[in-house]
């Protein structure tokens, strides 16, 4: 099979194909990979901006209608709520916030990336979590972790950069206690106009990731798809036009044996072609030879 020219040439020219699809749909993917990134965490970006203005004017509502005080909506006078571990505080503004930003913090939620979406003050409380995280105590501490976190005080690294970040926007890398690691997008909270706490958007790595894979699997198939509808095109093509060669070729070996009669006719202008002429005139140079042997006896 290997010893046919058009077999060596298909195989060589789909080599240099594959190698240069396979570099192709390598940039491909990484290229789209990052764009689908950068389009994943911009997304949360806008989340985190919108959810810090909106507490922000749930808070500043509530004290122009005399909820509570300015004073109040900056309480840091945390009191323990008993029979918790992590413990749980109250403050002076927190049941109101149960009240009026719960429904609202799990409207992020929606979107599938998000896996919270909490308003902390300068300290990493969180007076309300989202309804997935307020699940009734079960006394099982792994589950009541994962379960129940609202009211809690998250001052670890991360949670208090973001608690006290007065940049438009901060993004991190969260290992969060329950054994998830995400990026958390947070964006500054103001109240009357000084500086409350942040907007934190836990954004899934998982999905993130996942979302890059569907997208690296699809890429690949359409390439591999053309690869292979490319190698068998190449396989016709090369093979088709090398077929007048082997066609020659024949008529070489009938020359070689003595049978000068077959007309070989010029069927293209390129070196087939002329190549035919060759051995065209070849077969009349023979031809011509033999008549003059035949008539010499």
């Amino acid at each position: 099979m290997f010893k046919k020219v058009g077999v060596k040439v298909a195989v060589m020219a789909n080599l240099v194909l594959l190698v240069v699809m396979s570099a192709g749909t390598w940039y491909i993917v990484d290229q789209q990979g990052q764009s689908l990134e950068n389009q994943l965490l911009e997304r949360g970006r806008i989340e985190a901006l919108v959810g810090a203005k909106l507490i922000g004017k749930v808070m500043d509502e509530a004290i122009d209608n005399g909820v509570f005080s300015v004073k109040d909506a900056f309480d840091q006078n945390y009191v323990p709520i008993p029979g918790f571990e992590p413990e749980k505080y109250h403050t002076k503004y927190d049941s109101y916030l149960d009240k009026a930003i719960l429904a609202m913090e799990d409207e992020f939620l929606q979107d599938e990336s998000v896996v919270f979406a909490v308003a902390v003050d300068s300290n990493g409380y969180l007076p309300t979590h989202n309804t997935r995280y307020q699940k009734p105590i079960t006394g099982d501490k792994q589950k009541d972790l994962v379960g129940n976190r609202t009211k809690r005080i998250f001052n670890d690294p991360v949670g208090i950069r973001a608690a006290q970040n007065k940049e438009p926007l901060l993004r991190q890398v969260y290992h969060r206690d329950t054994g998830e690691t995400m990026w958390d997008i947070s964006s500054p909270i103001l109240v009357k106009g000084k500086h409350w706490g942040g907007f934190r958007i836990g954004f899934s790595l998982n999905k993130t990731q996942q979302a890059k894979s569907d997208l690296t699997v699809k890429l690949s198939a359409i390439m591999i798809g053309i690869l292979l509808l490319s190698t068998i095109l190449v396989f016709i093509i090369v093979n088709g036009a090398l077929a007048p060669l082997t066609k020659l070729t024949r008529i070489a070996a009938n020359l070689a044996d003595g049978r000068v009669d077959e007309k070989i006719e010029r069927q293209s202008d390129d070196e087939i072609g002329q190549l035919a002429d060759v051995l065209e005139r070849l077969r009349v140079s023979l031809k011509a030879a033999m008549d003059r042997l035949t008539r010499a006896r």
